[in-house]
Formats: structure tokens, sequence, C-alpha cells
């Protein structure tokens, strides 16, 4: 695999944990959002990854793949309900319903996607200090 094979397939990882935590982002940023422009409360978006293959890149290597988002799902659980009569988006008995967005679980999964992130530009670097040495060596 030539340098810039390696830097492709470490650049799909890269990708893939930037939209993570944009996703992550967002649900934390809407955890509270009780009408969307559709009039329903925020529903939790949570990326699908799907492996690709690489062989094409490799000259038919195979069992390399890369990584992107397959697509974008909403979660369709049901949000949290909670009693609150005086809301503007309250139900006849005074239930409100939350966004099923978990604030915990949205702050693990970013620092889950931080490290991912961390650990393909550290490959990244890894490869281009591969290069510079392979560069010094060159009469």
């Amino acid at each position: 695999m030539d340098f810039l094979s390696a830097l492709r397939l470490s650049s799909t990882g890269l990708s893939v944990e930037r939209t993570r935590v944009n996703l992550a982002a967002s649900n934390l940023a809407n955890a509270e959002s009780t009408r969307g422009p559709d009039g329903a409360p925020y529903r939790r978006l949570d990326p699908v990854l799907e492996a690709t293959p690489f062989e094409e890149e490799l000259g038919g290597a195979t069992g390399l793949s890369g990584v992107r988002v397959a697509e974008i799902a909403q979660d369709q659980r049901p949000g949290r309900r909670v009693y609150s009569p005086s809301h503007p988006d309250a139900d006849p008995n005074g239930f409100v319903t939350l966004p099923n967005v978990n604030p915990i679980y949205e702050v693990v999964n970013l620092m889950s996607a931080q490290k991912a992130y961390d650990a393909n530009a550290t490959a990244v670097d890894t490869l281009k200090t591969m290069a510079q040495r392979a560069l010094d060596i060159a009469p």
C-alpha cells in the first residue's frame, strides 16, 4: 500500500468521526426542543456506518475497508413525557413530550468520536513522518 492510499483510508475515518461529532452536537443542542418544523418534538439522529471496499485502491489486495456514513437515521423511540401544564406544548392532561435525547449518552458518544478522530489523525501524522523520512533518505 502506498502512502496516498493509506492517507485516503484514514481520511474516511476522519470524515465519519466528524459526522458523528456533528450529530451528537445537534442532539445536545436540541435536547429540550419540544417543537420542530413538523410540529413534533426533535428526534435524536444517529449515523449508520458502512464498511466500503478498498481493494481497487490497493491493486486487488483484500481485507481492507474504508468507512462511510450510509445514512443518518432518526431514533424512533418515544420521547420523555414531563408534567408541565403551563408549557405551551402541553397536551390536555398537562404533559409535554420532550425529545428522546439522553445528554449523558451524547457526551459519551462525543468522547468516543473524539478518540477515534484522534486515532485517525495520529495515523495520518505517522504516514506524513514516514513519507518525510523516505524523502530524507533519497539521494
